[in-house]
């Protein structure tokens, strides 16, 4: 069984674009297993990246943004939804946090690929998984690895996944199992991933308000 990152260094960086009342993360800009932080939030990534979007959003330091192996980087991946050879994994903890102090309503969604164990994210109407849950969406293990149509990479193809809810949300768990699970497209105030809008779009955090499983393929373990 592998797991589907190596850890690489590697210039990368990731980007994010709002449009129509949503805002879509990925994970472009980032350097290789750079943590993105507080990039979303006027701030910066683990290894210095700055410039990103002030949208109020930040990550817990266990989300990691990781370039595919074919572009360079250490991620066991291809055809990342979003386009840009990254996404997110996480290598130690139980997941990924993604905190959105001003909140944002309507629906939430993302592209995961996780052939070989499930996992779970849920959004929460408080920051750092407190409040209440609003959403909780199970991930199901996705096609088998070493799709033909991949290149022979395991983590691949990626499928989508999203939900409506009621109320506002402040923060999302990611979670799975460590080095075995990658997200990409993640996107507030839809439950389509990459941006299609819902029809009452979210209200999301004053716009103007002013990142597994993921080492290489040739190894079996979490170096």
């Amino acid at each position: 069984m592998h797991s589907v990152l190596r850890l690489v260094s590697a210039a990368a960086a990731l980007t994010l674009t709002a449009s129509a009342g949503t805002v879509v993360l990925t994970f472009g800009a980032f350097q290789n297993g750079e943590a993105p932080l507080t990039y979303w939030d006027g701030g910066a990534g683990s290894d210095g990246t700055t410039g990103g979007p002030n949208y109020g959003i930040y990550f817990g330091s266990d989300a990691l943004s990781f370039i595919n192996e074919s572009s360079g980087g250490g991620l066991n991946s291809m055809e990342e939804p979003s386009g840009t050879d990254a996404a997110m994994v996480f290598l130690t903890g139980t997941g990924d946090v993604m905190d959105v102090p001003a909140g944002f309503t309507t629906g939430f969604s993302f592209d995961y690929t996780a052939p070989y164990y499930t996992g779970s994210v849920t959004v929460w109407s408080g920051l750092d998984g407190g409040g209440t849950e609003l959403a909780s969406i199970s991930l199901p293990t996705t096609a088998d690895a070493g799709n033909s149509g991949c290149g022979g990479y395991d983590y691949c193809p990626y499928a989508p996944v999203g939900v409506t809810f009621s109320g506002t949300a402040q923060s999302v768990i990611f979670s799975g199992t460590q080095n075995y699970i990658i997200f990409d497209d993640i996107t507030l105030g839809s439950s389509t991933a990459g941006g299609a809008p819902e029809p009452a779009t979210l209200g999301l955090f004053g716009l103007g308000l002013a990142g597994l499983c993921v080492i290489s393929r040739k190894q079996r373990k979490l170096q």
